[in-house]
């Protein structure tokens, strides 16, 4: 597995990451956590040294599983972790909505702390960009956090370019994660040029397009009630059925790669930019293995050419995310 460096930070990490909130996933199959724990370890074995959690996935009990799983490989890992929203650590509860005032920071970090069992924080994200707190605010609280040697590095999700500059003013900012894939390609309007200029480094979610990128969904798949992808309108029949076509014309490419659809998908991301690390997440080793191998794919200009030729042909139906939700994102 080789090496990136996100941004200009000098944080180091491996080329793709692990993201973990399926991991402790409410639908079904609910994973086993000593499964969990265990692939978590694997992936350490196969080279993968950056690790996703946030306090919200559970809410708090992915944050205790990574924290477990990753204890005895402490040293040879980065793991990343976000606040931003209105929860209660004392009665493990979600409060609904957004909360990043700097006195309830302070007190998330200190509790992600304990749940990671570490006593610094890697990476840490402002989850979702808060109307009611001056983003220099947050960022000035993150600083403090930083010389107070709890926190190592800065960053936000889901955040604007205009939002990304005033916060880099007060902290610099290590990494900017948003979703970002091939059938989403938003970010490459002003995100990922303000990311390129500022010198931050840029963590695709979703590379896979929550699982529709692996060509492994059935135009006619439904979704548990708890899974995210049973309101979203990208994941209705209807659109499902619309979008088959952008897996229909990558196939031709993974096919002459002997590739995945996955893989493709992964490795096209990473040459995007040498900045660029992708999160794919996954609760099967099966998966993290053949994710793992999409970072020995090479695609050339005029492989590149073709995929962005293919995808220009398609209209891609539905949006990303049910409106109540969409709200938060601020790109």
């Amino acid at each position: 597995m080789q090496n990136r460096n996100l941004g200009k930070s000098g944080l180091t990490v491996s080329a793709i990451g692990l993201g973990c909130m399926d991991t402790t996933r409410p639908h079904a199959p609910v994973p086993d956590r000593n499964e969990m724990i265990s692939m978590l370890r694997t992936a350490v074995e196969h080279g993968v040294t950056f690790f996703d959690t946030a306090e919200i996935y559970g809410p708090f009990i992915n944050e205790e599983l990574v924290g477990e799983a990753l204890a005895p490989l402490r040293d040879e890992v980065v793991i990343a972790t976000k606040f931003g929203f209105n929860l209660d650590p004392i009665k493990r509860e979600n409060l609904g909505g957004l909360n990043s005032r700097p006195e309830h920071i302070k007190r998330m970090v200190e509790e992600s702390l304990k749940r990671l069992g570490i006593e610094t924080i890697d990476l840490l994200y402002q989850h979702r960009v808060d109307p009611d707190v001056p983003i220099e605010d947050v960022a000035g609280k993150v600083k403090d956090l930083i010389e107070a040697g709890k926190v190592r590095h800065f960053g936000l999700s889901e955040a604007g370019a205009e939002t990304i500059r005033r916060a880099h003013a007060v902290q610099p900012v290590t990494a900017i994660q948003s979703e970002y894939s091939i059938w989403w390609r938003l970010p490459e309007k002003e995100i990922l040029p303000t990311c390129e200029e500022l010198g931050i480094g840029f963590v695709p979610f979703s590379p896979l397009g929550r699982g529709f990128l692996t060509g492994k969904l059935a135009q006619n798949s439904t979704f548990a009630s708890t899974d995210l992808r049973s309101r979203i309108p990208r994941f209705q029949p209807e659109a499902l059925q619309a979008n088959q076509k952008l897996l229909d014309l990558l196939g031709g490419i993974a096919k002459k790669k002997d590739a995945t659809l996955a893989q493709i998908a992964i490795a096209w991301l990473l040459a995007q930019k040498s900045w660029i690390v992708p999160i794919p997440g996954t609760t099967r080793l099966s998966r993290l293995v053949e994710n793992i191998a999409s970072t020995e794919i090479e695609l050339s200009a005029d492989d590149l050419r073709e995929i962005n030729e293919a995808a220009s042909k398609v209209d891609v139906q539905g949006a990303r995310y049910p409106k109540e939700l969409d709200r938060m994102t601020g790109i």
